[in-house]
């Protein structure tokens, strides 16, 4: 799916749902990494992470839709559109829109990598998150050379 057939789709629910029309952008923005959408207040476009649409499908982007949607249309109807007002959680019901998207694991990117040395004469094990120049450190008990046992994820 690319921008113009999400914007197809935001303008569709829009119709359907709140029998309003949608007038402004809708587009995927690949820099989201914790929501699955976001309603800009000054332009009044809405932004979907495509990440939520890769992982979930179309119905999790429906929702998202919705969502955003319902704060777009409160918003320009001068309403509470704010996750708190009784106006966006009643419409949040009647259209039937999720109050909050599916989660994503984060994924890891090297944060859990931990790599173990191991003293070759006293045999103190050493863990740490960053890689070590063996040969510019030694063991701290006994002074013996370290070496690298293996690197985990």
């Amino acid at each position: 799916m690319d921008d113009l057939q999400l914007q197809q789709l935001v303008e569709q629910l829009s119709e359907q749902r709140f029998q309003l029309p949608f007038k402004h952008k809708a587009y995927f923005n690949s820099r989201l990494r914790t929501t699955g959408g976001r309603y800009m207040l000054k332009s009044h476009n809405i932004e979907v992470n495509k990440r939520y649409y890769e992982h979930f499908g179309v119905e999790e982007l429906n929702g998202i839709i919705l969502h955003e949607l319902c704060h777009y249309h409160l918003h320009l109807q001068g309403k509470g559109y704010k996750h708190r007002d009784q106006d966006f959680r009643m419409l949040l019901k009647k259209v039937g829109a999720p109050r909050f998207c599916s989660t994503i694991e984060k994924e890891e990117k090297g944060k859990s990598r931990l790599y173990n040395y191991h003293c070759i004469d006293c045999g103190q094990l050493y863990r740490r998150k960053r890689k070590v120049n063996v040969k510019s450190y030694c063991c701290s008990k006994c002074r013996g050379a370290i070496y690298l046992i293996e690197n985990k994820r």
